[in-house]
């Protein structure tokens, strides 16, 4: 490809203003005679042009290097996740079984303090039950006096212990009652 004079006077006066050069295969194609002034600017086009591919090449280098870790980081936070989300699951399994764990042992705890407390109220009122009972037995064995005082007093007694333990007893049911239905209701 052969150029005018007037085409290779313009684009030398480009380059001298603003450092434009040609680039690329053009470079190649274009024929010169020897010892034509063009040909300076021939050979400095061609310098550009091979300093602007490897500043390419390095960029793109450097590009696919960086895609390349990007690609590798988020691959390492895909797995990150995966492994988090199944920590979770587990920590969320753990806790459901610590609270079943916790309901049960309350209510095992529950049960024996109504063991107990129904227990020694039984054994109140069996032994005040016994202890009036063997006063009375006394006093009507002695011909006592007071056999109608203690008689009294023992039938009082009896009939406040009597109330007192169906009281208890009631008390006792209806925690229990109000206790498993709230256990149903969650």
């Amino acid at each position: 490809m052969k150029l005018g004079d007037e085409t290779k006077k313009e684009l030398i006066r480009i380059a001298r203003e603003k450092s434009i050069y040609l680039e690329g295969n053009i470079i190649k194609l274009i024929s010169l005679e020897k010892g034509d002034p063009f040909l300076n600017y021939l050979e400095k086009a061609s310098e550009n042009d091979k300093e602007n591919r490897r500043k390419r090449l390095e960029v793109t280098k450097r590009v696919q290097a960086q895609n390349k870790e990007l690609q590798s980081k988020a691959d390492e936070n895909d797995r990150l996740m995966t492994e988090l989300k199944e920590a979770v699951e587990k920590a969320e399994d753990a806790k459901k079984t610590a609270e079943n764990d916790l309901d049960l042992l309350q209510k095992r705890t529950q049960f024996e303090l109504i063991g107990n407390i129904v227990s020694y109220a039984l054994y109140v009122i069996v032994g005040c039950g016994i202890i009036t009972t063997a006063m009375y037995g006394i006093a009507i064995f002695h011909e006592s006096k007071e056999t109608t005082l203690i008689g009294n007093t023992w039938s009082n007694l009896f009939g406040i212990l009597l109330t007192n333990s169906f009281s208890i007893i009631g008390t006792i049911m209806g925690v229990k009652y109000a206790s498993n239905s709230k256990t149903k209701d969650e």
